[in-house]
């Protein structure tokens, strides 16, 4: 559902798609997905380490690992995303599933935590694992201005302007193991949210930044 809406987003500069909710990996969180996600329907199938490097080929992701495999899908147009598999970003894990329900899991780096930021103006959608082939925001192809600090010390992280990739997302790489605190600039208005990035089921998908 949310593909086709996305093929009609020249009638308003900010629509944001729904994306139905799935339970993907762990039970009790949501990611964004599309209605034909294979993890929400069961039946997954582990790949084993001998043939995961197949698996990738045949999803368009031969020798990547999780941080270049989720740069490559980023910088996707909406259309061009493969809607043949999901990419779910988990704190630990980029968690690959194949319609078919074959799945597989690339490690994440241990000293980097990805997080991927839809701030918002109008409307937004719930989320807790960020996919990637499926989440879609409602700032597109916009400039947002970013600033990342650690919560503890002070320490600024990032102050730069950045573009939302054409999902709506602004992909983030953060140290792993503190707490940041952002803060999001767009047009005169600002979203902020304080962040951990410890742990295995701490959100990747920030989607509840309301610019105002």
């Amino acid at each position: 559902m949310s593909r086709e809406l996305a093929k009609n987003r020249g009638i308003g500069r900010r629509i944001v798609r729904p994306a139905a909710v799935a339970l993907v990996a762990l039970a009790a969180l949501t990611a964004c997905s599309s209605t034909t996600d294979p993890a929400a329907q069961g039946g997954q199938t582990v790949v084993d380490a001998e043939h995961t490097g197949d698996f990738l080929a045949e999803l368009g992701l031969e020798g990547l690992d999780a941080k270049q495999a989720i740069d490559k899908l980023d910088r996707l147009s909406v259309e061009q995303r493969p809607s043949e598999f999901t990419a779910q970003v988990q704190p630990s894990q980029l968690v690959l599933t194949h319609q078919s329900g074959r799945t597989a899991g690339l490690p994440m780096p241990e000293d980097q935590y990805y997080l991927s930021a839809a701030p918002y103006v109008n409307q937004t959608h719930s989320c807790h694992f960020h996919s990637l082939t499926t989440c879609l925001g409602e700032l597109y192809g916009e400039e947002v201005k970013v600033k990342v600090s650690n919560a503890e010390t002070g320490e600024v992280l990032a102050n730069k302007s950045m573009g939302t990739f054409d999902n709506g997302f602004i992909g983030l790489w953060v140290p792993r193991g503190i707490t940041v605190d952002l803060e999001f600039s767009y047009e005169g208005k600002t979203a902020k949210s304080t962040v951990s990035t410890a742990g295995d089921t701490n959100a990747t998908c920030l989607t509840q930044l309301r610019l105002v």
